[in-house]
């Protein structure tokens, strides 16, 4: 049993909060319970505890004292400054019983949480069960919105481990079951009647239960969580009106695969938080993969990929950004489970990752593509955002998977940057990311064109007309279409950028040295307003 002394206590309380009037005779003794006992309770075994009046402070106490003084506890906490106090003090002096002045701002239920985390710390056990519940029921909130249904997450006993936003299109059956946090026997029952269980127990495909409207019930889909042979609970949607989506099997039988990954982590008391750690790692090095690969069992030796997915600049600095990203993780972790069973879905560098080990060749861009556009869909559809999904190369084993990350995150700050491609491959994007670093490397280098530089920091208009004439490639039609300008005006501009610097734009050579000046420009200058 944890236990702790009234210094313990004191040393966690937040300054101000509470201080010791009175020190108990035995200091050392330690408190094993917290009390709570309001001014006309007796009690009955105060030994060894820390004993909250509650409902009077100061002087006022003064009788609730005397009454506990027949079997004085270890220690008293009451309301009130020192001269308040005072008379209880007195009282308390030659009891040995010692005295904390709490803060009467302070609240209750605060002072009572902190002292209870000190003399009952939370288990490790504990802790795990309570980020387990927060996964589970996200997995449920994010399966319910991808197939319109409501959505129920039982163990294997049928208690209610998590569910979806409860609607005004429940049934009796889910109604009940959500209240007592299991289904009610007379339905489990009539389920086992009609052969609903028998038939999740034979399969690891979704099974499907029809509407039985004389008992209330509607139609269900459901699967059961298996761990090996053994079976660790089930997924259950309910239709809400409009029946299920035509995906409903599919994006179900991703939300199982997740559902049952983290029941079996906390069967196994390992930390959920553990999951954005093993996609670091894997991404670290060919040592740290083949550790992962080996502590979870997934296939090292065959085909992986790395799938990153982002959200636009402005969805990222929007006020609800954090929540954004949880939502996409879950929405991605129920795709990618359904595409492979051996998938991993954390964050990496503020972006969701998506490792999947085990592909079957290195050919498998199209079954990628895929699930990257059914990601880029549903998030679109049930989140509101149109996150950007870059698919790695494919390496050939999970060791050298970190070798094509910097090249990932490339392409996705290219698809960030031109802003219309929702899902792409390095090929799609390639000039892009070869002349980015090119830029990258030549803003690194102190080498300047000192007139082009002065022209393009002192003149925005004509820096910003050089960069849209590059952009149409060196045509000026195009160029001063896009601005709105008659095309004498970008004759004028770029002739005079030739005169005053001596670049001439028919010799790549030339027009690459101010290709890269104007991009730095542009980079900088975006950078500018955006500060404003």
């Amino acid at each position: 049993m944890a236990t702790a002394t009234v210094d313990d206590i004191l040393s966690d309380l937040p300054p101000g909060c509470a201080s010791l009037i009175l020190r108990p005779t035995c200091a050392n003794l330690r408190i094993k319970r917290l009390l709570i006992v309001e001014a006309d309770d007796t009690l009955v075994d105060p030994r060894a505890a820390l004993v909250l009046l509650v409902g009077v402070r100061g002087r006022s106490a003064l009788p609730a004292v005397r009454r506990l003084l027949g079997n004085p506890p270890l220690a008293l906490a009451i309301k009130g400054g020192h001269e308040e106090l005072a008379e209880v003090e007195e009282l308390l002096r030659d009891t040995g019983t010692g005295l904390l002045g709490v803060d009467p701002g302070t609240d209750w239920d605060r002072f009572v949480a902190i002292v209870n985390d000190r003399v009952h710390p939370r288990s490790y056990q504990s802790e795990v069960l309570t980020l387990l519940e927060e996964d589970l029921f996200a997995i449920a909130q994010t399966t319910a919105r991808l197939t319109s249904s409501h959505v129920v997450i039982e163990d294997a006993a049928n208690k209610v481990l998590a569910y979806s936003t409860v609607t005004n299109d429940i049934d009796e059956l889910r109604k009940a079951s959500i209240l007592a946090r299991r289904g009610p026997r007379k339905y489990e029952l009539l389920l086992k009647d009609i052969g609903a269980y028998r038939e999740l127990h034979r399969t690891r495909l979704p099974v499907r239960v029809p509407a039985r409207p004389q008992e209330g019930l509607r139609e269900r889909v459901a699967v059961t969580l298996f761990a090996g042979h053994r079976i660790m609970g089930y997924v259950w949607l309910q239709e809400t009106g409009d029946g299920f989506a035509e995906d409903v099997e599919h994006v179900l039988t991703g939300s199982a695969t997740r559902a049952a990954a983290e029941l079996i982590r906390y069967r196994n008391h390992q930390a959920v938080t553990m999951r954005e750690d093993r996609i670091v790692r894997i991404l670290s090095g060919p040592a740290e993969a083949a550790a992962v690969a080996h502590s979870e069992k997934m296939p090292a030796n065959r085909p992986a990929v790395l799938l990153l997915i982002g959200m636009t600049a402005d969805e990222t600095q929007a006020d609800d950004a954090a929540l954004r990203h949880g939502e996409l993780a879950n929405l991605a972790s129920i795709h990618a489970a359904a595409y492979k069973a051996s998938a991993m879905v954390g964050q990496f560098k503020g972006d969701t990752a998506v490792v999947i080990p085990g592909l079957q060749s290195s050919n498998a861009k199209a079954g990628l593509r895929s699930l990257a556009e059914a990601i880029v869909g549903d998030a679109t559809k049930h989140l509101g955002i149109t996150p950007f999904v870059a698919i790695g190369q494919v390496a050939r084993d999970l060791s050298a998977l970190h070798s094509t990350t910097a090249k990932t995150e490339a392409l996705l700050r290219a698809m960030r940057r031109a802003g219309h491609t929702a899902v792409a491959v390095e090929n799609d994007f390639e000039v892009e990311i070869l002349l980015r670093d090119a830029i990258v490397s030549f803003s690194g280098s102190t080498f300047r064109h000192p007139t082009l530089w002065r022209l393009l920091r002192d003149d925005p208009d004509l820096a910003e007309t050089l960069r849209i004439y590059f952009e149409e490639s060196l045509d000026v039609a195009e160029c001063a279409h896009r601005m709105g300008l008659h095309k004498n005006t970008v004759y004028y501009r770029i002739s005079k950028v030739g005169r005053m610097t001596g670049l001439d734009f028919t010799d790549p050579r030339h027009s690459l040295v101010a290709l890269l000046h104007v991009q730095e420009w542009a980079d900088m200058y975006r950078e500018q307003v955006g500060k404003k």
